[in-house]
């Protein structure tokens, strides 16, 4: 599976970005993508898995509530929309893919096999 992601940049606080990932070259219908962020200085942190079988997604608490992804299976793509955002947002974007679903990967605390380059988010003050 090949993960890219797009869509970062630059954007000013309170202002909102929409984040792309594609994931293609997948040999099943199953499996899950997740966005993960890494701040500077800090551990990766979780935002979102969405299972491909059924479209369901699961958010982690990192966007507090300001963050929503959806999907487009079609394209397999899978985007995170985020809005209000603050300066400690800052941080590189990664989307992940893996052929267990959610519930398997949260359950046993997998780490995802396929990784995407990341994506960049500055918010400015």
């Amino acid at each position: 599976v090949q993960v890219v992601e797009s869509g970062g940049g630059l954007v000013q606080a309170g202002g909102s970005l929409k984040l792309s990932c594609v994931a293609s070259g997948w040999i099943s219908d199953g499996g899950a993508i997740g966005w993960f962020r890494q701040a500077p200085g800090k551990e990766r942190e979780g935002i979102s898995c969405v299972s491909r079988k059924d479209g369901r997604t699961d958010y982690v608490d990192s966007g507090q509530g300001r963050f929503t992804v959806s999907a487009d299976n079609a394209k397999n793509a899978v985007y995170l929309e985020m809005s209000s955002l603050k300066p400690e947002d800052t941080a590189v974007y990664y989307c992940a893919a893996d052929y267990f679903d959610c519930q398997t990967i949260a359950r046993m605390s997998l780490t995802y096999t396929y990784w995407g380059q990341g994506t960049q988010v500055t918010v400015s003050s």
